[in-house]
């Protein structure tokens, strides 16, 4: 199907569903307007096996659009309170979840808990790690953000490793790390994953008129690059269920002015 260009939110947001790709029949969770999106419209389009919730207390046989909602207004599957939660889908990796740190570095350590500082006197004091500590070894976890700079992707080690990576100085002799999955990065600038040596990040695509040279210079640490292809732009079917699952238009707020798909 012809691309129908839209906005660099609805670019991510198709970019992002790919993450869910073939995933079976795991839980689905995005958290934040552009990753929850993307999971409905992995759902509504190429993985339809996927499972949702509402974010409170049920599994939902459709996405539940962003915005006011009433109960009687999902179609409910299931009950899935927040203790259920652990232990029918997280503990047993039946989950892939999209988040967005503060920070991330090479080896796709994640911090959202502080910046600056010491762990005793952070100069900035965020949510803390919350459950990413237990997240990261039990399921699939991929990464959407917002603007593409230093300041996220940076140098050395993030401040506070909040989410455990790939960073092989971190491995303990024996431990077992084989619960570690990271995926999929996307930015307002281009997709990554985790397949450059000793699993650090790698550049895969670029988004449309998005230099190598733009990319390299907003990331703190070295890239590795190989062959890049361009991120496909969204088609008229995808921006049609976007808007859809999106009737408010909460999306355009994210990602700075929010420019279209395609800067020419």
């Amino acid at each position: 199907m012809a691309a129908a260009d839209g906005t660099l939110a609805d670019l991510c947001i198709v970019a992002c569903s790919e993450a869910f790709r073939g995933n079976g029949e795991i839980i689905a969770t995005g958290v934040g307007p552009i990753p929850r999106l993307a999971a409905g419209l992995a759902k509504l389009t190429h993985s339809p096996e996927l499972m949702m919730t509402d974010g409170e207390a049920f599994l939902v046989e459709q996405p539940v659009p962003l915005g006011p909602r009433k109960y009687e207004d999902r179609k409910k599957a299931g009950y899935l309170p927040f203790s259920r939660f652990f232990d029918s889908a997280v503990w047993t990796g039946r989950r892939h979840a999209m988040v967005t740190p503060t920070q991330i570095d090479r080896y796709g350590q994640i911090n959202l808990s502080q910046l600056g500082g010491t762990h005793q006197q952070p100069k900035t004091q965020m949510l803390g790690v919350r459950g990413f500590p237990g997240n990261t070894i039990y399921h699939p976890n991929s990464f959407f953000f917002p603007s593409h700079t230093t300041r996220v992707f940076v140098e050395k080690e993030v401040d506070m490793v909040s989410g455990v990576g790939y960073n092989p100085a971190k491995r303990i002799a024996g431990g077992n790390f084989s619960g570690v999955d990271l995926r999929t990065i996307v930015t307002n600038l281009c997709v990554l994953d985790f397949g450059g040596p000793d699993h650090s990040i790698r550049l895969v695509s670029l988004h449309p008129d998005v230099s190598i040279d733009e990319v390299l210079q907003s990331t703190g640490f070295p890239l590795s690059t190989g062959q890049t292809s361009e991120t496909p732009l969204p088609t008229a079917e995808q921006i049609e269920i976007i808007q859809k699952l999106d009737p408010l238009n909460i999306r355009a707020t994210v990602i700075k002015d929010n420019p279209p798909a395609r800067r020419g």
